[in-house]
This record gives C-alpha cells, sequence and structure tokens, in this order.
C-alpha cells in the first residue's frame, strides 16, 4: 500500500492497537492467504444491528416495514461504497493482481465489503461500544437525509407517514363542494392538518383523485416535497 495506514486512521476516526486487525480488514480474498471475508461478515452483523437500533429510537412512530426499508437504504453496498470512496479506501486495500489491473480498488462491491470487515475490525479491537460511535459518525449526513415518507407511494399515505412518524394527529379530508352533472362531477376537497394553519385544497374527477391532491398540497406546504416531486 502506497498511502499511509495512520493517514485512513484519521480519516475513519480511529486507532488501531493491533495493526494487523486492521491489514486483514483491508485484504481482498484475491490477495493471498488469509483475507477479509469473515471480519465483513462480522461487520455487516454489527452495520446491520447498528442502523436498526438507530432508526428503532429515531422513528418512534414507524413501522417495521417501515424501519426495514430504511435500514436497507442505509447498509446497501451503494451507501457503503460512497462512505468508503470518502476515505479514499480504494488506496488502501491489498488485491491480487488480477483485480489490481481490473480497476478492484473502484469495484463498489469490493470498497463496501472492506468497510464492513473495517467495522468487524474495530469491534474486535476494541468493542461494541466503539464500532457503534464509528457507524453513526460515519452515517451522520445518510441519517438526517432519512425520512419516512416513500415518494413511490401516493400522497395520501406520505402524508399520514410523515405524520405519524412525528407524532402528529392524521390529516382530515372534507368535500366541501361537488359540481357539475352526474356523469361529469368535479370534487373540491379540503384536507386539515395540524401542522398547518391553513387547510390545503383539492379537486378531481372523484373524491379520491381530490383528496390525493389535496395531500400533495399539504406535503408541499409543510416543505416536505417542492411542487416539482
Amino acid at each position: 500500500m502506497s498511502a499511509s495506514l495512520a493517514r485512513l486512521e484519521r480519516k475513519l476516526g480511529y486507532t488501531f492497537k493491533n495493526q494487523d486487525l486492521m491489514l486483514l480488514a483491508l485484504t481482498h480474498r484475491s490477495y493471498a492467504g488469509r483475507n477479509n471475508e469473515r471480519l465483513e461478515f462480522l461487520g455487516d452483523a454489527i452495520l446491520n444491528f447498528v442502523a436498526g437500533e438507530a432508526l428503532f429510537e429515531r422513528f418512534p412512530q414507524a413501522r417495521e416495514g417501515q424501519l426495514s426499508r430504511l435500514r436497507a437504504r442505509l447498509v446497501k453496498g451503494e451507501t457503503l461504497a460512497r462512505l468508503a470512496r470518502g476515505f479514499d479506501l480504494g488506496e488502501y486495500l491489498r488485491l491480487g493482481s488480477g483485480e489490481l489491473k481490473s480497476g478492484g480498488f473502484r469495484r463498489e462491491s469490493i470498497l463496501a465489503d472492506a468497510l464492513e470487515a473495517l467495522i468487524g475490525a474495530i469491534y474486535q479491537d476494541a468493542d461494541m461500544q466503539t464500532a457503534r460511535e464509528r457507524i453513526l459518525a460515519w452515517l451522520t449526513d445518510e441519517f438526517d437525509g432519512l425520512t419516512l415518507v416513500d415518494t413511490n407511494k401516493d400522497p395520501k399515505t406520505r402524508l399520514q407517514e410523515f405524520l405519524q412518524s412525528r407524532a402528529c394527529e392524521l390529516p382530515r379530508y372534507e368535500v366541501v363542494d361537488i359540481q357539475g352533472e352526474p356523469h361529469c362531477r368535479t370534487f373540491f376537497v379540503e384536507c386539515e392538518v395540524v401542522l398547518l394553519n391553513k387547510k390545503s385544497r383539492g379537486q378531481g374527477v372523484s373524491r379520491r383523485i381530490a383528496e390525493q391532491v389535496a395531500a400533495a398540497a399539504a406535503l408541499i406546504a409543510l416543505g416536505v416535497e417542492n411542487g416539482n416531486d
């Protein structure tokens, strides 16, 4: 490795007592002899637990499915690889000649696995609390960007989950007007949200559509989404 391990330790925010553990965590199976796969297994388990525990505490109103979705976002390979690149982890990896030639030090899966291995190594070198502190520090920005609002869901569901995450009352919808002939009606709906001083409004060819439009307007008024979402 051309780069100093001390430099990597500074980026990680942790200094290893046992340097061999750190080296092992950085050793890909293509290298030679012992590799980081066992530490990766351990680190993966620790990461999932710490992320799950933190989400459990941060979102007290979230359902199991919501927590699982958020944890998957935190621990997915893309997220870990992005963190690893921030540490310039590829510079420190011990790779076999084939992986070096094929650019393995840039490969997402290898970077993510190495970061998990480092988590396992920190746990082995110190303790669970230290590993937890490092994980939460590394994932600070990721946690700050989390929301229970899932943009793949309809506006009413997104609004309901947002309010539930903040232990607020659920929104109330009221049809305030219906215009047009029976075969061609337009429904006008108001949505009342306790966090807003003003009711949001929506209209549509059915009550359901009008409620969805009103919910979308409420999300915009709350600052959760913008008009281009």
